[in-house]
């Protein structure tokens, strides 16, 4: 038991989310003008991907187990790819990596930063929830931006190493109730300010008349989730 101390007309675009583990089918939507620019969505996506590589860095110095620093640098490291194949890229289509993501950089990192838990569990439970939903939302537009979202989305499916994270989260709560009810609640807190980044990366001057549209992607992100939550005991 614990003691405590303590979101001209163009081509006509697609929305799809992945399937992730047992999905089933995904929900396509025509998403129009909804997707944001290009350089805006590689400029994001980049640096969601540093901002976790940060995060799980950050959990390694504070975790004494040598074990858990094994599983968490093997996560750490897949974003770290991620990070610098997304920025490849970008350098590919002759644009400054840094100057695409900077506009992000404030926004992000001050998601990141409400995604800080008091305990480092709960950071990690927050490293995997956010990075699994924003990964298949930007992995979803992607493909709005073909031969380079087809690019971007072969590189956000790579492997993300979490599996030993849930093995992780999974042991912290068998047979502890007060482990199991802390991590329940700090997800479903985290659920709402991971579909706000979400949200505010679509194109905001069509929202307000599209948001009928945007409904139905937000119920798959949730299906996934709630999965990921059951397949590790917590309620979603």
């Amino acid at each position: 038991m614990v003691h405590w101390f303590w979101k001209r007309s163009k081509p006509r675009r697609t929305f799809t989310l992945r399937a992730r583990g047992d999905l089933g089918g995904a929900t396509r939507i025509d998403f129009a003008e909804l997707a944001p620019e290009l350089n805006r969505f590689l400029g994001q996506a980049a640096y969601l991907q540093l901002g976790y590589f940060e995060t799980l860095t950050r959990l390694i110095r504070a975790t004494p187990e040598l074990e858990e620093k094994a599983a968490l640098s093997g996560a750490a490291g897949a974003a770290l790819e991620k990070h610098r194949a997304i920025i490849e890229v970008i350098r590919t289509k002759g644009e400054d990596p840094t100057e695409l993501m900077r506009p992000s950089q404030d926004h992000l990192d001050a998601f990141r930063r409400k995604t800080i838990g008091a305990r480092p569990r709960e950071t990690l439970l927050a490293v995997y929830i956010t990075a699994a939903l924003l990964d298949d939302f930007y992995l979803a537009l992607a493909s709005s931006y073909g031969d380079t979202g087809d690019k971007v989305a072969r590189i956000l499916s790579a492997d993300d190493h979490t599996d030993h994270i849930v093995t992780i989260l999974k042991a912290t709560i068998e047979g502890d109730d007060e482990w199991r009810s802390l991590l329940s609640m700090w997800a479903r807190r985290l659920v709402g300010d991971t579909i706000l980044v979400a949200r505010s990366s679509l194109r905001p001057e069509h929202l307000a008349v599209d948001e009928g549209r945007i409904e139905p992607v937000y119920t798959e992100l949730m299906g996934a989730h709630a999965r990921r939550m059951d397949a590790m005991g917590l309620a979603a």
